[in-house]
């Protein structure tokens, strides 16, 4: 519990008792993130809660903790956008060649690919920043899913996010099999939330592997290292949905040897609602012309891309899996939350978030009326969470759901009984994790 004994021993140091506010404004001060609170756009209370007898103050920010449902708007994307708009109205068309802020929109995604490939741990040659998570799951389920009479089973967990699911049901009937005997899932064992490694390593005599990076549900982060690694020996493809993961903890796709993988963008990476996804494909793989793959013009090499031969020159890597020209608007979005990323660091992001989501945790726990009433699913290691704890809360759990919604906290309900909280190290506080535990206490006692 790394964590928790960091918060510890900075008690003890500061001589603060670590459940106050005054504990928290300590590690405020010296949060090297901090900075960063301020290149995003927080919802103030007055636009967010429905009625206007709970807010006092018009400038009073709301508590924002959903960036694994939706991050906030970055400061400098209306900028970015706005700037491209304006090649737009001035320049035509031609802005695809010729471009004031050197950003010409015939290789738009050039400007984003090298970053996303620093967010996931890739080579750029092995990102393509195209289309959107459920079409890129598609597209690589195409190529990489070739059943065979022996092997034609996908592994997938229990409660995989619907879009997940229902991709890969429809890719077994489209490759004439059965989802009843070709589907199979991995479930917690009984009275269990999280997925043990042992039983997913156990159903590995299977054609692929397709399993989430964090479980959207509960949190958990998969070994996608270990997953990977045995799945190859037993001659599986191994591939991962990265949408709770991507820019949410450390990845290291290419050295972990993983297949392919796909991801959305308006999650932690902040992009906007349904904004542009990415996909992986490994170097090893990615240029093997022997892929039955769905390939459209962007495929094919830029240098000769427009002499509109009809005769596919695929481009090298990942990008030789891209259909159509990525939208302008869609990438500068996305370059707007990139850049602070860039900028931060994955590990500096990743280390406020262990603690920060540490810090939430021990909250809960000591609290004499939430211990009680809350249960949390996501695992207590450090290194199995990323930015989210999800809480189980059985009694009134309508009520005290809308309890947070009307005090101008933000976090997503799961029904039957689960609260998501995501802690975001570029935007909240610590002293806003004192702050949820406060509204949290007020709404089961209300």
């Amino acid at each position: 519990m790394a964590a928790q004994e960091t918060l510890i021993n900075l008690s003890k140091i500061s001589g603060l008792e670590i459940d106050t506010k005054e504990f928290a404004a300590y590690l405020d001060a010296q949060d090297k993130l901090a900075s960063y609170r301020s290149k995003f756009l927080i919802p103030k209370k007055c636009k967010v809660v429905d009625s206007t007898d709970f807010v006092e103050d018009p400038e009073e920010e709301c508590l924002y903790l959903c960036s694994n449902s939706l991050g906030l708007q970055p400061v400098r994307t209306r900028e970015l956008i706005n700037q491209e708009l304006d090649v737009w109205a001035n320049r035509g068309v031609l802005g695809h060649t010729s471009h004031p802020i050197d950003r010409p929109w015939v290789s738009i995604d050039d400007n984003v690919v090298p970053f996303m490939a620093e967010v996931v741990g890739a080579k750029p040659l092995e990102v393509a920043v195209m289309a959107t998570l459920t079409t890129n799951l598609h597209i690589l389920l195409t190529a990489f899913y070739t059943p065979t009479e022996t092997r034609f089973k996908i592994l997938i967990e229990d409660k995989a996010f619907p879009s997940d699911h229902y991709a890969v049901e429809s890719q077994i009937r489209i490759k004439g099999y059965d989802p009843e005997s070709a589907l199979l899932v991995v479930k917690p064992r009984n009275g269990e939330h999280i997925f043990r490694l042992e039983d997913i390593l156990e159903e590995i005599l299977i054609a692929l592997i397709l399993l989430p990076g964090i479980q959207y549900y509960s949190g958990q982060v998969f070994d996608m290292k270990t997953i990977t690694q045995v799945g190859h020996e037993a001659g599986c493809v191994v591939g991962f949905d990265l949408a709770h993961a991507v820019g949410n903890i450390l990845l290291e796709l290419h050295d972990w040897d993983v297949d392919f993988a796909c991801w959305c963008s308006y999650k932690y990476l902040s992009s906007g609602p349904g904004n542009i996804g990415g996909l992986f494909v490994h170097e090893k793989i990615s240029n093997n012309q022997d892929f039955t793959r769905l390939t459209g013009w962007w495929a094919h090499r830029l240098e000769t891309r427009f002499h509109m031969s009809n005769v596919m020159e695929l481009s090298p890597g990942a990008q030789g899996f891209q259909h159509s020209n990525p939208s302008v608007t869609n990438c500068i979005a996305l370059l707007g939350s990139l850049e602070i990323y860039h900028e931060a660091g994955m590990a500096e992001f990743r280390k406020k978030s262990l603690l920060l989501t540490g810090y939430l945790e021990y909250l809960i726990l000591n609290n004499d009326t939430l211990k009680e009433k809350i249960k949390i699913m996501t695992p207590s290691q450090p290194e199995s969470r990323g930015c989210q704890l999800s809480l189980l809360i059985d009694e009134n759990f309508e009520e005290v759901f809308a309890y947070l919604c009307d005090n101008g906290v933000i976090c997503d309900e799961r029904r039957p009984n689960c609260i998501r909280v995501g802690p975001y190290p570029f935007v909240n506080t610590f002293t806003e994790m004192v702050m949820f535990i406060e509204y949290l206490v007020e709404a089961i006692q209300a």
